[in-house]
Order: C-alpha cells, then sequence, then structure tokens
C-alpha cells in the first residue's frame, strides 16, 4: 500500500489567511471559530510570511502579557515558515516536525500557491511510527559519525 501525500491527508484544504495587520485576538477567535491549530499571515495575493500556531499564542503572547486586541500577527508569527510540497510523504513531513520541532506545515505547490497546512493530527500512527524510527535511526547516524 503505497504512502499518502500530506496533502492526501489534509481533511479540509480550507486556509485561514488574515492580513498580518489583523490581531491575534481576531486570528484566536477564527481560530477556534474554524477549529483549526494554525493560521496563515499572508501578504495579497498569495505571498506567505509566517505562520501562528496555539502554541503561538500561548508563548508569545499570553505568556509576555501582550494585549491580544492591539497585538498585530506580523509580531508574533514565525516568519518564512518552512513548506512541504503536495506529493511528500505523510512519513517525511512527520520526520521534519519531528526534528524542527513544530506540529504545522503549510503546503505550497510548484507556483507557491498555498494548498493547505499539514498538521500532525493529519497522519495515522503506522505514519508516525515510520517517522518516528527513521529519526531514531537518524539520530544514532549522528552518534556514530558524530
Amino acid at each position: 500500500m503505497a504512502e499518502r501525500t500530506v496533502y492526501q491527508s489534509v481533511p479540509g484544504k480550507h486556509v485561514l489567511s488574515p492580513g498580518q495587520r489583523a490581531s491575534v485576538w481576531e486570528a484566536a477567535c477564527a481560530m477556534t471559530r474554524e477549529n483549526c491549530g494554525s493560521i496563515l499571515v499572508m501578504e495579497p495575493p498569495d505571498k506567505l510570511l509566517g505562520i501562528v500556531t496555539e502554541r503561538d499564542l500561548m508563548t508569545r503572547v499570553l505568556a509576555r502579557a501582550l494585549e491580544p486586541k492591539t497585538t498585530s500577527l506580523a509580531e508574533v508569527m514565525t516568519p518564512h515558515p518552512i513548506c512541504v510540497a503536495p506529493e511528500c510523504r505523510v512519513s517525511d513531513a512527520v520526520l521534519i516536525m519531528i526534528e524542527r520541532g513544530f506540529r504545522h506545515l503549510p503546503i505550497l505547490d510548484g507556483h507557491g500557491k498555498i494548498l493547505g497546512v499539514f498538521s500532525v493530527r493529519d497522519a495515522l500512527p503506522r505514519e508516525i511510527g515510520m517517522a518516528l524510527s527513521e529519526a531514531e535511526f537518524n539520530e544514532q547516524g549522528k552518534d556514530v559519525l558524530g
């Protein structure tokens, strides 16, 4: 059985993307309403500037006691996030997430168009297991060569 791609695994292709001047409060309300864990910060028409996740809201806004209604997304986003192509295998995307320490990857086609956001929640247990095995193998290789 062929492994799924990130594009195949994302149930909804809808992407939340207010402008960089949108407030953190507006973004949090949109994320809650749409039940999603991230929001892309875009510059019209299709330029990806950054990403804001639930974790960012907690660590970069709440933990710093910033005012959500007056803090813009541009102030707290992760600029230039790592992205994957739609044909990227799910286990490869999960491996990137494990090694880099994040849970969301924008999916961009060859022309830079946003096709969705892959979340670790979109992966199946066997795909996560494959990524964990590869991460462990990579770590052992670093120890041997290190």
